[in-house]
Parts: C-alpha cells; sequence; structure tokens
C-alpha cells in the first residue's frame, strides 16, 4: 500500500500535497502512512467562502440548516466504518471511535434537533422579549442575532480528528456561517475522508467548507472582524494565535478550548466499601486509557482523602494490570498508541518533570499485544504519587498529554478543594460524592475555576456521560488555563458566529424586524374565525376580539366545588379581604382561562389539530363576581414543524370592563397546512 495522499479543498477544489508536504507516520507500527501539505491561495479561500458559502448558508433559515445537519448526520453515520478503518492508523480503538467518530455524528444530530425545537422557523434570531422604554409603549427595543459575514477558522487538535471538527461545524452551520477547517497534520487523513464524505453528500452549499491539511499559509493574517477564530489544543500556541496583530486590531471573535489539568475529587463521605469508591475507580482508569489519555478532559490529578489514597492506588493498579494495551485493530485491546513517536517523547518528558516531585507506583515495563506495532507509539499508563501536594508545582502545572495521572490527598473538602484549583482553570473536575452538602461546596468553592463540574454517585451512575465526555448540550471550556471559551452548549454555541444587535423602534417595526407580533403593534382583523385558517393562511398580528363574559358567584363556588380547589381566596369573603393582594373574594386563575378558551374556541372539526400548551403565564389583577373578562387572541409567531402542520403561538390576554389586563399568557397549537 502506497502513502495515502491527503488532499486539501480549497476555493472548490481538491489539491493534491505539494513539494514540501510532511510525512506522516502510522501510530500503531511507525511507517509512513501519509503525505499532507500544499501551497493554497488563502485570499481565494476566504473570498470563496464569503461569496459563495456565506450567502448559500444564509438563504436557508435556521430549519432548513437544522435539517442539513441531521442528514449530514445520517449520511456519516453511513459510512463511519470507513472512518473506523482509517482511524486505528491514529492508535485508536474500536472503544475510541465511539467518543470521536460517533460523538461527533451525535453532535450533528443533537444540534440539528435544538435547532429545529428551540430557534425560530426564520432567518432571524430573537433574543429575549421585547422591552418597551416610553409610558404608552410607542418605542421600545429587542435583541436580535443575525450571523457573521465573514468565515470561521476551525483549528482543531490531533487526538479528535472527527468529532473536534464536528463539533466546532454543528453551532457554525447553524447560525448560517462558512467555515475553513484546518485539522492537526498528525490525523489530518481522518479529518480529509469525513470532509470528502460531507462534500460528496451533495448537502452542503458551496463554500460551505474548506480543508487545509498542512500549513494554512497567511490566512490567519487575512482574518477580519467579521470573521471567527477557533482553537483547541496547548494555551502556548492559543496565545501565538490570539497576539497576531490582526487578530488584536480587527477584534476578530477568538475563542481557546485549551488543555488542562483536570481534577477528580473522592467525597470525604466515601469508604472503600461504598459504590462511589468504586464509581471513582473506574472514571479515573477509564480516563487514563480512553483516547491513550490524550484527551483535553482527561483526570490529569486524583484528589483523594488522604486515609483512602493507598486503597485507591491499589484498585486503579489492579485495573491497569488487566488493560490489554496494543493494536487497537484488536478485540481484546482496550488501549491503543499515542498518536506518534514525537507525542510519546513530549509524554515521557513531562512525566519526568512530574517524577521529581512524585513517585511512580505502576510498572515501567509493556506488552505489545499483536504483530508488527513494536515500533508503535505505545506507552504504559502512569500512575504517580504525591506525597507533598501542597509543596508541589510540576503536578499542578505540568500536563503529560498521554495516560499519566497523579494521586495527591487531602485533610478536608476546603483542601481538596483548593487543590483542585491550583490547575488556574480547567474544563472540568468531577466529584464523586453521595452527600449532597460536599457537592454543593465544591460548586461553590470550584465552580469559578472549572468550566464543568461533573458530579457522580450510585444514583446516576448508570447514566452518567463521563467526567471525560463534554455534552453538546452543555458548555465545553474553562477559565484561566482552560482558555476562557465556551463551545457546545447548545444554542449558546450558536451564539458565538453571530453578532447580537439591539433594534430599537416602534411595535410596528420590531414586528416587521423579527416577524413576531409585538404588543403594541397594529393588528389585523381575521377575515374569519382563526382556527378555521390553516397555518399557511394566518398571517402575524391576525387578531380575534371576543364578546365579554360576567363571573358569578354560582361560577367561583361552581369551579370551586367541581375541581377541589377550596383555597381561602375563592370562597371565604373575611379571609380574602385580609390578604393584601385581594380586594375580597376573587374568581380562580384558572376559571379564568378556562372561560377564556370558550370565548375564543371555534368548535368545530378544522385545521387547529392540538393544543400542546401555554407558557408565560401571569395573573396581573384579580377578578371578582360582577366583573367581566374579555380576551384579544393574536397569532404571534408560527414554526414550521413537518409538512403537514406547524405550531402557532397565539398572544392571548383577558381584560376586564374596564380595559385592564387581567392575565396574559402563550396558548400553542398545532394546526395543518
Amino acid at each position: 500500500m502506497g502513502l495515502i495522499n491527503v488532499e486539501n479543498f480549497a476555493a472548490g477544489q481538491w489539491i493534491a500535497p505539494g513539494d514540501n508536504a510532511r510525512r506522516i507516520q502510522s501510530a500503531i507500527t511507525g511507517e509512513d502512512l501519509a503525505l499532507a501539505g500544499a501551497s493554497l491561495d488563502a485570499g481565494a479561500m476566504i473570498d470563496y467562502a464569503v461569496t459563495k458559502g456565506g450567502p448559500g448558508l444564509r438563504a436557508m433559515g435556521f430549519h432548513d440548516r437544522a435539517k442539513m445537519l441531521k442528514a449530514l448526520a445520517l449520511y456519516l453515520n453511513e459510512r463511519k466504518q470507513q472512518l473506523y478503518d482509517l482511524s486505528y492508523q491514529t492508535g485508536a480503538t474500536l472503544g475510541d471511535h465511539g467518543f470521536d467518530i460517533d460523538g461527533g455524528i451525535g453532535t450533528l444530530f443533537v444540534y440539528a434537533s435544538k435547532g429545529r425545537r428551540e430557534m425560530p422557523d426564520s432567518d432571524i434570531y430573537v433574543d429575549g422579549e421585547p422591552e418597551m422604554l416610553g409610558k404608552t409603549g410607542a418605542f421600545g427595543g429587542v435583541h436580535v442575532c443575525t450571523p457573521l459575514k465573514g468565515v470561521a477558522v476551525h483549528v482543531n487538535a490531533f487526538n479528535f480528528p472527527v468529532w473536534g471538527m464536528l463539533e466546532k461545524l454543528a453551532p457554525t452551520f447553524l447560525a448560517g456561517m462558512p467555515a475553513i477547517v484546518k485539522p492537526a497534520t498528525a490525523t489530518c487523513y481522518v479529518t480529509e475522508l469525513c470532509v470528502r464524505m460531507m462534500l460528496e453528500s451533495g448537502l452542503l452549499p458551496e463554500g460551505a467548507l474548506q480543508l487545509v491539511t498542512g500549513d494554512p499559509g497567511d490566512l490567519l493574517d487575512r482574518l477580519g472582524s467579521q470573521d471567527v477564530l477557533a482553537f483547541t489544543g496547548s494555551a502556548a500556541t492559543a496565545n501565538l494565535l490570539k497576539s497576531r496583530e490582526n487578530i488584536l486590531r480587527e477584534s476578530v471573535r477568538f475563542s481557546a478550548e485549551q488543555d488542562s489539568l483536570n481534577a477528580s475529587i473522592l467525597g470525604p463521605d466515601v469508604t472503600p466499601e461504598s459504590p462511589e469508591f468504586d464509581i471513582f475507580v473506574k472514571e479515573v482508569t477509564r480516563e487514563m486509557s480512553v483516547k491513550a489519555g490524550q484527551k483535553c478532559t482527561a483526570i490529569r490529578r486524583i484528589i483523594a482523602p488522604e486515609g483512602l489514597v493507598e486503597p485507591v492506588i491499589e484498585a486503579v493498579k489492579a485495573r491497569l494490570a488487566k488493560l490489554v494495551i496494543g493494536d487497537p485493530r484488536r478485540e481484546d485491546v482496550r488501549m491503543g498508541a499515542l498518536v506518534s513517536a514525537s507525542q510519546k517523547r513530549d509524554v515521557e518528558e513531562k512525566a519526568a518533570l512530574i517524577a521529581q516531585e512524585a513517585e511512580l507506583v505502576t510498572p515501567e515495563g509493556l506488552t505489545i499485544a499483536g504483530d508488527e506495532v513494536q515500533n508503535g507509539a505505545f506507552l504504559a499508563p502512569k500512575l504517580f504519587h504525591c506525597a507533598d501536594p501542597d509543596g508541589a508545582e510540576h503536578v499542578h502545572a505540568t500536563e503529560a498529554f498521554g495516560p499519566v495521572s497523579t494521586i495527591m490527598g487531602y485533610r478536608d473538602m476546603s483542601h481538596a478543594v483548593a487543590l483542585a484549583n491550583r490547575g488556574h482553570g480547567s474544563l472540568v473536575a468531577s466529584v464523586i460524592t453521595h452527600d449532597g452538602d460536599v457537592a454543593r461546596e465544591a460548586v461553590m468553592e470550584a465552580g469559578a475555576w472549572h468550566g464543568r463540574i461533573y458530579i457522580n454517585d450510585r444514583a446516576s451512575a448508570k447514566e452518567a456521560t463521563g467526567h471525560g465526555a463534554p455534552m453538546p448540550h452543555f458548555v465545553h471550556g474553562g477559565p484561566g488555563r482552560a482558555g476562557g471559551g465556551e463551545e457546545l452548549g447548545g444554542v449558546r454555541g450558536v451564539m458565538h458566529y453571530m453578532q447580537r444587535t439591539a433594534v430599537q423602534g416602534s411595535p410596528d417595526m420590531l414586528q416587521a424586524v423579527t416577524g413576531r407580533y409585538v404588543p403594541g403593534a397594529t393588528t389585523k382583523e381575521a377575515p374569519a374565525h382563526p382556527f378555521t385558517r390553516r397555518f399557511g393562511e394566518l398571517e402575524i398580528g391576525e387578531t380575534l376580539e371576543t364578546a365579554a363574559r360576567e363571573i358569578t358567584p354560582e361560577d367561583i363556588a361552581h369551579f370551586a366545588e367541581f375541581t377541589g380547589d377550596t383555597f381561602y381566596a375563592h370562597t371565604d369573603e373575611e379571609a380574602a379581604a385580609a390578604n393584601p393582594f385581594f380586594p375580597g373574594k376573587v374568581a380562580h386563575g384558572y376559571l379564568l382561562l378556562s372561560f377564556a378558551a370558550g370565548l375564543f374556541v371555534q368548535p368545530d372539526p378544522g385545521p387547529v389539530l392540538a393544543n400542546t400548551g401555554l407558557d408565560n403565564l401571569r395573573f396581573m389583577k384579580p377578578v371578582q363576581a360582577g366583573d367581566s373578562i374579555r380576551v384579544t387572541l393574536t397569532v404571534k409567531r408560527k414554526t414550521r414543524r413537518t409538512d403537514e402542520y406547524g405550531e402557532v403561538r397565539w398572544h392571548v390576554r383577558l381584560t376586564n370592563q374596564d380595559g385592564e389586563v387581567a392575565a396574559e399568557y402563550e396558548l400553542m397549537t398545532m394546526n395543518a397546512y
């Protein structure tokens, strides 16, 4: 088998490696595997993204882009075996593929779902409700988010050639922004295969995705104020990138997710007989062996009660002793190789620094399972014990990016948290405890230093996702050494690629901009009862004004008896009058909602398929017997759900005989097309 020519995709063309291409070795055999790198026209790439990719993505709304993400996920999922087969050469086992390849595809699925459920069927994102700034409500404002008009450049690390790319692409594409992906060259051949699949799918607009597998040339020097630079890797490289003159001058959005000295704390409530002890040991050994410890979220510092340090050491050593290390293509192998010989040397150098302050407590010898892999970048797991964590420096500042971790003892929870915080910022800290007070203390004292705090115990162990598994629903990033960035986090991640703008104007103008009803805007009378009109026929601002209904004492008494809601405010005049919120006996709030539905409902079969709920219910003014209510029902927002029906949000306002607002809420219905 010849060398793999890892190509670049730039300005719509696949470009083969050039004369200055770098040779890439297999992690498991050490033999030359691939060539990558070519001279590229960075200006043409940016122009291609801005003039082709950006307009193509922005021509789609959030829901169409979400559908595109789902289709991409399905397409890749059908072809992931090809990615598995190639990814073995990075040293990754089949289990590791679950984190990288399946995890990346899963992230696409999550963002596809969130885009459909949590974002509008529109090309503009409204952030919060409008706020009126005057007495009459004639002028106000609202925050909206629109896609940046530049290109997102993603510089990714070597350890996750698929997930590292897809976890950035998912929110970028959903925002409506094109991307240029720059994977680490050591594993770029896996990324290239994934990019090739996505482009061959035909699902992406032209110019939405480009790939640089080697030196990016002057690409980063060309970025401006409408561009985004997102980086994953070391703090040293991040500092070089964010200090570039144009990045500072143009205020280019920069996000860094950096390697950090993550910690795991075993709670003081735990004994060797507790289920939490086994949970802790399993978490530690998993984080040392998955991806051969090459994870930005791996546990680097193991913090246990002083009296449990030795039992933890013995338990971890016992589990590591059973670990089969070798050719990741073998079914019995549970830990593969580091990504390269140079990475192995780097880990050994960093481990030597740690060894100045800690004792290695695991064997140094290594048996490698498999044929023809003896020259691979395999390394035995190294567990160190630091007897003086307060006096140590290297163990809190040096990260050996491999199967290396250091255990240390603590006196009490205050001491444990102080040790965890000495990493000066991490992506994740975990606390294994069955004591809620311990968990709260850890969050309160360590939260400022960690992007995620993972708490596990016997109640959650079966469903817990793991210390080292960032989930797309929650932010992935951390302060200080971890880079200060926040990736993922559901829709929060999409906002990194959009500009938040305060738009001010009259209710009519705000409604025109946002595409949703703003109270105070001009309404229009429906040509027929709105419940008789199909989804596509309804217009924003279309309004129904109902007749009035008087509330009688018999209504209130019957509702109390019928429902069992005999709260004194509805049944006892004297007690109700003593309540500062009520003028006397009042109608039930839910009685008012029931009567409101009776006032605006159209009972005949029609396009309204279901009432799916209500949001933002507020009771503003009590209603007593003798008062009357009427309802104003207005189409606030429409969202496609399928080709057969869509969701309609109605603004519902109940007013009394004096025109005062008694209640307000949003009603949701599913309406047929």
